[in-house]
Order: structure tokens, then C-alpha cells, then sequence
């Protein structure tokens, strides 16, 4: 089953949140001169129309990007993820295109960085790789991304990042990202691993947090952004990210940011958000 189209979702909230963290984890990784190795595990389109049909039925950046958009007072760590996406806008004041998590970081990356960008979408994959016809460091490929983890680890270059981002379709999914964490570690026991997840029941979610505290895998990180309380009913309520030997800064970062985003995004009141180690170093 492959229907999930995040142009649907695209500068949403939960975009929001994912791009800052996957933003502020390149950056330190590049406080380092040696290249390292990014692997998007499912990229989807990679650069998204605001003003297309899909982003105009649901309108959630609205409620996301669009609350950020023409501040000034946002904190430096917000304003730096800002102007990654004006830039995408050419600069200009209209917010008219969004980036998916694989062109704002390609946008980041340096000459001595590499990237693989992947996606199973039989129609988001054209429209990936057209959009990185212009990036030398970049490779893009078809296929299931899970499997890139097993196959492409450890990189060369001993440094890495992985974003695991899947659509959650199916239940499998919160299983399967366990799994894949737990693979890459095997491989590549120093690497970083970010996963983004949504919470639209909170039983899902735990089931990863349950996994990898089976692992025996230390110094895992949960951030989370909710924009109301847990509910049964339809519909996402929260999302986070859990990282895997986050930077030693991210933690204050994000209790830093966190509480201005919640405000912002949130303004009627109703939002939250939270900080954990799921297990410690």
C-alpha cells in the first residue's frame, strides 16, 4: 500500500520540528572538516508546492511553517531553519514552496559530504530525482530505504547520519524502524540515527519507545511537539523525534527552542512539549 503523499502534510508542524533537529544535528556534525555520510530513508518528493492542489485541500502549513514565516523575534537556531526554507522561496517574502527533509539537507551539505536519497513512491521518486539533477554529492534511488540501512553501513567515511521517516501506513512500520536501528547500529555502532514519528495513538508510539529500550542501545533522545492532548480520535495530536547518539548540544538546544515553537504554533494554548533520554549514555 503506498497512497501516503506528504504534499499533503508538507511545512506542517511536525515538519517543523523534524527540520530543525535534522538541521541542528548536520551542524554538528559539521564542526568536524572530514565529510560524512546522510542517508534519507524515505524522502518522498523532496521539494513541495504550497500552492498546488494537494497543500491548498489540507492547508497545514498554515499552522506550521506559516506561523514562523514573517517573525522577528525568532530564536537564532529557528532563524537559520527560516532562512533555509526563504531560500528555497528565492528570498522572497512569499512562502510559495516547502522542503522535504532531503533538499534542506542537501542544502546544508558541504563539497566533502555525501548523500542517498531514497523512495519506493512509484510517483514521488521522478519528482525526487528531478530535484537533484544539480547536486554533484547526491544519489537517489528507488527502493525500500530500510534495506539502504542494512547495505550502505558502515559509510567510508566512518561519520553518518540516517533519517528514518516513514509514512507509518501500516502498523508494521513502528516495528520496522526498531529493526532498522537496530541493524545500523550493528554496523556502525557511532553513527547517528534520527527517527520521526507521529502520535495519533499513543500505543503505537510506545511500541517504539518498548523496542528500542529492549535493544540495549544507549543514549537515545525523545523530542516531542504535541499541538493537543493524546485522543482517540482521528487525526495526528503530537509528533517527536527519538535520536540516536544525538550531538551533546541538542538536548539544551531543543529545551531551548521548544518552548517558543510551542508558543508559536500553538497559540491557542493547547500545545505541549517534552525532552526525555530514553535510556542515558
Amino acid at each position: 500500500m503506498l497512497s501516503y503523499r506528504h504534499s499533503f502534510h508538507a511545512g506542517n508542524h511536525a515538519d517543523v520540528l523534524k527540520h530543525i533537529v535534522l538541521m541542528l544535528i548536520i551542524e554538528s556534525l559539521q564542526q568536524k572538516d572530514k565529510g560524512f555520510y546522510y542517508l534519507d530513508t524515505h524522502s518522498g518528493a523532496g521539494r513541495y508546492r504550497l500552492f498546488s492542489a494537494e497543500a491548498e485541500k489540507t492547508a497545514e502549513y498554515v499552522d506550521g511553517i506559516g506561523r514562523l514565516w514573517g517573525r522577528e523575534d525568532l530564536p537564532p537556531e529557528v532563524a537559520r531553519y527560516v532562512a533555509l526554507i526563504k531560500k528555497l522561496n528565492y528570498g522572497g517574502k512569499e512562502l510559495r514552496y516547502y522542503a522535504g527533509s532531503p533538499l534542506l539537507a542537501a542544502n546544508l551539505l558541504r563539497p566533502q559530504d555525501r548523500a542517498l536519497m531514497m523512495e519506493l513512491h512509484p510517483s514521488e521518486f521522478p519528482l525526487l530525482r528531478n530535484n537533484f539533477k544539480e547536486f554533484e554529492n547526491v544519489t537517489v534511488k528507488i527502493g525500500d530505504g530500510f534495506q539502504q540501512v542494512k547495505a550502505t553501513l558502515p559509510p567510508k567515511e566512518r561519520r553518518g547520519l540516517v533519517l528514518i521517516d516513514p509514512p507509518y501506513e501500516l502498523k508494521e512500520d513502528y516495528d520496522l524502524v526498531v529493526k532498522a536501528i537496530e541493524e545500523g547500529y550493528k554496523r556502525f555502532a557511532t553513527g547517528v540515527y534520527a527517527i520521526w514519528y507521529p502520535v495519533v495513538l499513543r500505543q503505537q508510539t510506545k511500541r517504539i519507545i518498548k523496542g528500542l529500550e529492549a535493544s540495549g542501545i544507549r543514549k537515545i533522545l525523545q523530542i516531542e511537539l504535541a499541538v493537543r492532548p493524546d485522543s482517540d480520535q482521528r487525526g495526528m495530536t503530537a509528533s517527536g523525534m527519538i535520536v540516536v547518539n544525538p550531538p551533546w548540544t541538542l538536548e539544551q538546544q531543543m529545551k531551548s527552542i521548544l518552548p517558543y515553537l510551542t508558543t508559536a504554533l500553538v497559540p491557542q494554548g493547547t500545545g505541549s512539549w517534552s525532552v526525555n533520554w530514553i535510556t542515558p549514555e
